[in-house]
Formats: C-alpha cells, sequence, structure tokens
C-alpha cells in the first residue's frame, strides 16, 4: 500500500465512512456518482469530500463524478483491505463474544483466530469455530502465529497487564475496548473503544437539544 503522510486524523476517521456508502451504492448497483450526490447521502459537503479524496490522489473526472467499483476498490487499499489481518481477543465476556460473533469482520479480510479468557467456565468453548483458550497459553500462541492485531475486552484493572503481553508477543495495533488509556511503545497503534465516553456524548447532545 502507498504510504500517505501528513493526512489529518479527521480525514483518516472520514474514509470507513465513504467505504461503507460506496459498499451500499454497489449493492443497488450504482455505477457512478458525483460528489454532490455522495455528500447528499452521506452528509458531508461535495467540497469536503474532494478535499478529503484528493489528499489520496485524483479519484474523481470532471462532468463524470465517481466510479463507484473504482472509488471503492481504491479506499478499501488505502485503508489496507487488501491484505487479510489476524486478530486475537483477549476477554470472552459479553463484549468480547459480542466483537466475535460480527460476521461482517470476515468480510474486511479480518479474522479473529485465537480467543483467551481467564475464566476456566468458558475455557473450550467456541465461538464461530474458535475455541477460547486459557490465557497462560497466550504467549506461546502468539509465538507460533503471525497476529497482527490485539483485542482487548478484560476488565480495566487487567488492561495494562494485557496490552504488555500482546506488545510482548509481537502484536503491532491493539483494538481497546476496555474503559482505561494504554501505556505503549511508539511502534504499537492503539484505538480505543470507550463505550461509557460514547453514552455520555449522547447524553449531553441530548441535553444540550432539549435546553
Amino acid at each position: 500500500m502507498e504510504k500517505h503522510k501528513n493526512i489529518s486524523m479527521a480525514v483518516i476517521k472520514r474514509l470507513p465512512k465513504y467505504h461503507r456508502y460506496l459498499e451500499e451504492l454497489m449493492k443497488n448497483e450504482v455505477d457512478r456518482i458525483s460528489s454532490k450526490e455522495l455528500g447528499e447521502k452521506i452528509g458531508f459537503t461535495a467540497s469536503q469530500i474532494r478535499q478529503d479524496l484528493n489528499c489520496f490522489g485524483d479519484f474523481g473526472q470532471q462532468g463524470y463524478g465517481y466510479n463507484v467499483k473504482e472509488l471503492y476498490t481504491q479506499i478499501s487499499a488505502i485503508l489496507g483491505l487488501d491484505r487479510g489481518y489476524e486478530a486475537a481477543l483477549v476477554g470472552a465476556g459479553n463484549i468480547g463474544q459480542a466483537v466475535s460473533n460480527y460476521s461482517r469482520f470476515e468480510n474486511l479480510g479480518f479474522k479473529i483466530s485465537a480467543i483467551f479468557d481467564a475464566n476456566p467456565k468458558l475455557i473450550g468453548m467456541k465461538i464461530r469455530d474458535v475455541e477460547i483458550m486459557d490465557i497462560d497459553e497466550m504467549e506461546s500462541i502468539l509465538e507460533e502465529q503471525k497476529i497482527d492485531i490485539g483485542i482487548i475486552c478484560v476488565p480495566r484493572k487487567n488492561a495494562q497487564v494485557v496490552a504488555d503481553e500482546l506488545i510482548k508477543g509481537g502484536i503491532r495495533a491493539i483494538w481497546n475496548f476496555a474503559p482505561v488509556d494504554l501505556i505503549v511503545p511508539d511502534h504499537v497503534k492503539v484505538e480505543n473503544v470507550h463505550l461509557s465516553e460514547s453514552l455520555l456524548t449522547l447524553i449531553y447532545l441530548l441535553n444540550e437539544s432539549e435546553s
């Protein structure tokens, strides 16, 4: 994948939304779309869309717009979806099971190939044909398998220890569902999914709209 430097995080975070809407357009057999039409569907201005996409190349044609399939393929490549990713999930409780059961991940080339937990009642169970293993086996499994991403779904108090073990095992990216900010080396990328923070933001917006 071509490296794109100095792209703002705001632009990067909008790419998955483009990807999702373009996929829907393809399912509806839409062949081409203008930046204005795409903006109306997504809720962005046509100018915003053109600026975002121009950060990565010249995709549209004046008077024609965007070829939906080509743009979808290009954004997939920019996001890195043109290769597969193996993930290890730690914490097979409610959130961990929900993440493991999300079928669309496989369509994105993302496979949860190992699941770990410390609860003896869960060890040996299977989620989508992946057996839950004892967390004590994690070190050896990470050494055997090429795992790209670690998914942390453990309680807050255990999250940093789990992160340290994942990094020791060669993990370069962490998807963190624990309500804590992890301390990691610079080469390890972290995306936090703090459910309570998202809920509090929603509650704030609800109250603002009523005031």
